[in-house]
């Protein structure tokens, strides 16, 4: 059976400098991309989480009772506060901080297990996280370049219905779904402005499929979302 690392003046020092080594190294590969939670926001989780759990180690081993873990888990659901600050939908419907709050997350959790002393799982979690901040970031661009169905924003010709839209795509083999008109943009000046999921009936590359969305006479302007 485990049994808890001794909690003296020199581990508490010790799990403190480790969840801010991890939590920095983290942090930092989110604060040089610009992100909304950067290398100070995810140390003072990681940190904050630590802190909880040596307070909850302290309490049950100066008094012989109460759950171990309990103060813990208030952090793994509480953190979500923070996370949901980080996320917002733009305008054009994006999601944008899902990434930044999972990564809040995660960061908590690191500080949960360095708090309690358990440095080995601390460790490959931390180096996870950051491969697949990192590493993985890659990856995942490299699979969106070959996706064959786009979400896009675009607007229309001042003039143009969302029936020739329709038309002109149908003609290009594109498939259009889950089209939403952007009610702020109704102005016959302006023109149309929506967005739609769009396919090809032709075996084509991302790219390719841009130019064809593009070919479109009827649009003015188009953006993928």
């Amino acid at each position: 059976m485990l049994e808890f690392r001794d909690l003296t003046l020199l581990e508490i020092v010790i799990r403190i400098l480790v969840a801010i080594v991890f939590s920095g190294i983290i942090g930092l590969e989110r604060g040089l991309k610009n992100r909304a939670a950067g290398f100070r926001t995810y140390m003072l989780v990681c940190l904050g989480s630590c802190v909880i759990m040596l307070t909850n180690q302290y309490i049950y081993q100066a008094t012989g009772a109460g759950d171990p873990v309990r103060m813990g888990a208030q952090v793994v659901s509480g953190i979500g506060f923070l996370g949901a600050g980080t996320i917002i939908v733009t305008k054009r419907n994006q999601i944008k901080g899902l990434t930044t709050a999972a990564g809040l997350w995660a960061s908590a959790c690191i500080g949960l297990a360095v708090g309690i002393g358990f440095y080995e799982v601390a460790l490959v979690g931390a180096v996870a996280i950051y491969l697949s901040l990192t590493l993985l970031h890659t990856w995942e661009d490299h699979i969106r370049r070959k996706t064959k169905v786009l979400t896009i924003y675009a607007e229309l010709k001042p003039g143009v219905n969302l029936g020739e839209f329709l038309r002109q795509a149908k003609e290009q083999e594109l498939v259009i779904s889950n089209t939403q008109l952007e009610h702020e943009h109704m102005s016959t000046d302006v023109g149309l402005c929506l967005l739609a999921t769009v396919k090809s009936n032709r075996k084509v590359m991302r790219v390719e499929l841009l130019e064809q969305i593009n070919s479109l006479s009827c649009l003015s302007y188009m953006e993928e979302l």
